[in-house]
């Protein structure tokens, strides 16, 4: 694990220890996310940590291709279930990703500090959000890093306050970047729910090919 200091690059990631820790540094900023982003990088860590930098292997990702939609679902989106938009309301879905009391995790990963730095790759079109309407109210929502020029989304965090609402978000983000080249979802690492939805893992050498 290396300690970064501001004028340093980052080690190379197949140097990350076998959880996929590469990497610690004092601070966030938006360059070295840029950074980090275009190297198969990324931060998480916990309030009162220092910022902790990753790039597992195997690294779990989703090709839009191969997007399971169970029969469940089916009806929510034939029927128009829920209404969705796209970067209309970043600061309220990365907030409601940060209330979400996650099994195993003590407190919150999304930090002031994570949402400032995201909030300004937001207003420099890296960041997405999707927001998911039931009527007026916000039921759930995705947000994440969209490399469009690699045709790479990296998927950060979602949240739901209705059923299925962050799954029903999550398809429509797919299918509207499919549209517009879409060659992979960076999902990070292995859930049981990621993979309900169609995604795998693949050696980390596979995935940095989309970035290089």
């Amino acid at each position: 694990m290396y300690f970064l200091r501001p004028q340093d690059d980052f080690p190379p990631v197949e140097l990350a220890g076998e959880d996929g820790l590469l990497a610690v540094s004092s601070n966030l900023t938006v360059k070295r996310l840029k950074e980090a982003y275009y190297s198969g990088i990324f931060p998480w860590y916990n309030q009162g940590q220092p910022v902790l930098w990753w790039s597992p292997d195997p690294r779990m990702v989703l090709f839009p291709e191969k997007l399971k939609i169970s029969k469940s679902m089916r009806p929510y989106l034939n029927q128009n279930k829920f209404r969705v938009t796209f970067d209309q309301e970043f600061e309220r879905v990365i907030s409601e990703c940060g209330k979400i009391d996650r099994k195993g995790q003590h407190g919150t990963w999304i930090t002031p500090e994570i949402k400032q730095a995201y909030s300004k790759l937001f207003l420099e079109g890296l960041v997405k959000s999707v927001e998911v309407w039931d009527g007026e109210k916000l039921v759930g929502g995705v947000y994440g890093v969209y490399l469009k020029n690699k045709g790479v989304f990296c998927g950060e965090s979602m949240f739901s306050k209705k059923s299925n609402a962050s799954k029903f978000g999550f398809i429509k983000l797919v299918q509207k970047l499919k549209k517009e080249g879409l060659k992979l979802i960076d999902c990070q690492i292995y859930t049981s729910h990621l993979e309900s939805l169609g995604a795998e893992e693949i050696p980390r050498s596979e995935f940095l090919k989309y970035l290089q």
